[in-house]
């Protein structure tokens, strides 16, 4: 058994990583140097530089996932299709080094219905065992919603809730101007019963705009509403056609997974929670004892 690794979750913006011994963390890094911050440097080096040290002599073992499979990343890691077997997870490790192995992602291909996803299938192995679910409700830049049962991942969906959010304000006319936002939970409570209410959301979303010029939504509460707005839609569209009647886990860090709550409590669902810090230690975990054994 593989008593003492790394565990590196390794995504587009942010390196994170965790040194794990008997199951538990021992020390932790979070570093502004994904795989679009690299400025410039190989994964490869930048590996050496932050995470080499903490190996020692002998080199601890290392696990990672993420956009770090990616042609972006250290090396492109191909996908696993669905519906597929997370323990197949396990077999399907790629070793890019000397006891350094990437979890491959997963995807989606079939006529008309593509998708793809990295990272968060680690997250899915270990939320399975800590919440066990029949969808997995992933919040995040692109939030995954995922179709499984005990044995398999059937399905997923990706949904930019959290892109869009950010490109709405820092790159679209409704955030041009704006004031410092701060945090409302009244404006976020409008925006998610209006996204609930009105899921189309794409002719509303100048209205944000409109709304704040005319005076009739303060203009430090814009960012507050407008996610409010666009989790709203997003549940609404979902929760029926894709999770039905069935149990929702969310697999998420706190802020999220209490405005998700929120959502899913207006429409009348319960819904599980799992911190997904929690979720994908849980599921590397399993990978790096699969691999020991």
């Amino acid at each position: 058994m593989m008593n003492e690794y790394i565990a590196v979750d390794w995504g587009s913006t942010q390196l994170r990583a965790w040194r794990m011994r008997d199951g538990e963390c021992i020390d932790k890094l979070k570093l502004p140097c994904g795989v679009t911050r690299l400025n410039g440097q190989r994964a490869e080096a930048v590996f050496q530089q932050q995470l080499a040290p903490w190996r020692g002599d002998p080199a601890l073992p290392v696990v990672m996932a993420g956009m770090i499979g990616s042609d972006a990343g250290w090396q492109p890691v191909p996908y696993l299709a669905c519906p597929l077997a997370l323990e197949a997870l396990n077999g399907q490790l790629y070793e890019v080094a000397e006891k350094v192995w990437i979890v491959p992602g997963l995807k989606v291909a079939q006529a008309a219905d593509y998708d793809v996803m990295r990272g968060e299938e680690t997250q899915l192995l270990g939320a399975r065992a800590l919440a066990p679910s029949c969808v997995y409700v992933m919040p995040g830049t692109h939030c995954k919603w995922v179709l499984a049962d005990r044995r398999q991942i059937h399905d997923f969906r990706t949904v930019l809730t959290g892109e869009l959010h950010h490109l709405l304000l820092q790159h679209s006319l409704v955030g041009a101007g704006l004031p410092p936002q701060e945090t409302s939970a009244a404006a976020f409570a409008a925006g998610l019963q209006r996204g609930i209410n009105n899921p189309a959301v794409l002719p509303q979303l100048f209205e944000v705009r409109a709304s704040h010029v005319l005076g009739a939504l303060p203009r430090e509460q814009v960012s507050e509403f407008l996610s409010g707005l666009l989790i709203g839609a997003e549940v609404a569209t979902l929760s029926d056609t894709f999770a039905g009647q069935q149990a929702i886990s969310l697999v998420a860090g706190s802020s999220l997974t209490s405005r998700y709550q929120q959502a899913f409590a207006a429409i009348g669902r319960e819904v599980s929670a799992v911190a997904g810090d929690t979720a994908f230690q849980t599921g590397i975990r399993s990978i790096a004892y699969a691999v020991a054994n």
